[in-house]
């Protein structure tokens, strides 16, 4: 991340706040008024030694450049990573061990409180490290933590998710799940991280095969789990499954208040941390990082699977709407969406010469290429994420949109432009 932050400030892209801030609202304040912004980073924040970064990866191009890439090739990056993971190299001492605290308190930690409704401050960027007690297989992904005092905390998974799956079956053999949350991660980590994979593919390999150099990784003090070594921050713990507490009002992508009930509590034995360690944060809510990570991981798993180019639009927070740009096949790829990401609920196809992530060219594509009576598929009823704003126990209406050409819709689908030699002669006295 330290890489990374550094690159930023070379290209201008990195703003400094000297002037102190308060974790309580302040610091999400910011982060809200300039999310498609620089990233940002608080040398002051009140009541802590502790300085936070944020607003990291908060766009494609940000993305791009944080895995060393463009964003016309980003994608498929991401694919290519996914198919051919690679294990990182494992070290003795890490930078993320510089200093150890038994049974820390979280208190001391700048954690802030990011909304009005909330009903407390949250980790936002910890990224979850654990292994499944029955396969011994890994697993990285995101996790929110609100601090319950001392060395306790809430930890918001969705049923479905691969770390409460492995919780359960800890449960069930009478364990508590052994975890470690990563805090202040290079992009690589952070974007695997966020990618829905099956069950057992190491994201910790994925983000080895996107990195730009060799990912180096240490074995946690307390349990048999590999984190990045050059991490900020490390918290060691169990994830009680065994108790359980209410959450309150909690933020989501899309921009509202959602209650979830009841969750796991987490008990930490250990924060591992560089001397000079930075809190990270990704501002939560319908804010660009939080929805960019999330899009470009869902894009490309689904990319993946239909062998297309695909984007999922910040227009649908980052998890609800997708384009995908393909040869043939637009109901199939309708319904390969929807079966892959549950969260997925309007998807729209083009064809392959039009930019997935335009919207004018989307937009264009509805309006010359779709014929409402014939090209609109409207599923009543489908399974849906806990965490879509308008499902209906689980489930919720689909809507499918076919923007593409068909042999019937007219003779003639030639653009209007000047010769092709033409365009090529004035580009080249144009650049």
């Amino acid at each position: 991340m330290r890489k990374f932050l550094a690159r930023l400030e070379e290209r201008g892209e990195l703003r400094r706040i000297a002037e102190s801030v308060d974790p309580k609202h302040e610091i999400s304040a910011y982060l809200c008024l300039t999310g498609a912004g620089p990233a940002l980073k608080f040398e002051r924040v009140a009541g802590s030694e502790i300085s936070i970064v944020g607003n990291l990866l908060c766009s494609r191009e940000r993305i791009a450049l944080g895995l060393a890439t463009s964003t016309i090739e980003l994608q498929r990056k991401i694919v290519a990573a996914i198919d051919h993971p690679k294990d990182p190299r494992t070290i003795e001492r890490a930078p993320c061990q510089e200093i150890v605290e038994e049974k820390p308190d979280l208190a001391k930690l700048p954690i802030p409180t990011f909304f009005e409704h909330e009903t407390g401050p949250y980790v936002t960027a910890g990224i979850i490290a654990a292994r499944d007690v029955e396969t011994g297989e890994a697993n990285l992904s995101y996790a929110r933590l609100k601090p319950l005092g001392a060395n306790r905390a809430f930890i918001g998974i969705a049923p479905n998710h691969h770390l409460a799956v492995m919780a359960r079956r800890a449960a069930e053999k009478g364990n508590r799940l052994p975890i470690a949350v990563t805090l202040g991660n290079e992009p690589a980590v952070s974007i695997a991280a966020a990618l829905y994979l099956r069950f057992g593919e190491d994201e910790l390999r994925v983000a080895a095969a996107l990195a730009s150099e060799e990912l180096e990784v240490v074995k946690c003090t307390s349990a048999d789990i590999l984190v990045p070594a050059h991490c900020e921050m490390v918290l060691e713990g169990v994830l009680k499954s065994d108790e359980m507490i209410e959450e309150g009002p909690v933020s989501e992508y899309h921009g509202l208040y959602e209650n979830y009930g009841r969750g796991y509590v987490v008990e930490f034995n250990r924060l591992m941390r560089r001397r000079d360690a930075m809190l990270q944060v990704i501002q939560p809510g319908y804010y660009p990082e939080h929805v960019w990570i999330g899009g470009e991981a869902i894009a490309a798993g689904l990319a993946r699977r239909l062998n297309a180019r695909v984007a999922v639009t910040p227009g649908g927070a980052g998890r609800l709407h997708a384009v995908i740009a393909v040869k043939d096949g637009a109901r199939e790829a309708m319904l390969g969406a929807w079966s892959a990401v549950n969260q997925i609920k309007m998807v729209t196809v083009v064809d392959e010469d039009v930019d997935p992530w335009d919207p004018v060219q989307v937009e264009l594509a509805i309006a010359t290429r779709m014929r409402a009576e014939r090209d609109v598929l409207v599923v009543p009823a489908m399974p849906s994420n806990r965490s879509d704003p308008l499902a209906r126990n689980g489930m919720v209406g689909k809507l499918g949109i076919d923007a593409t050409r068909k042999p019937d819709g007219r003779a003639d689908w030639r653009r209007a432009e000047p010769p092709a030699e033409v365009l090529e002669r004035v580009r080249r006295r144009l650049t």
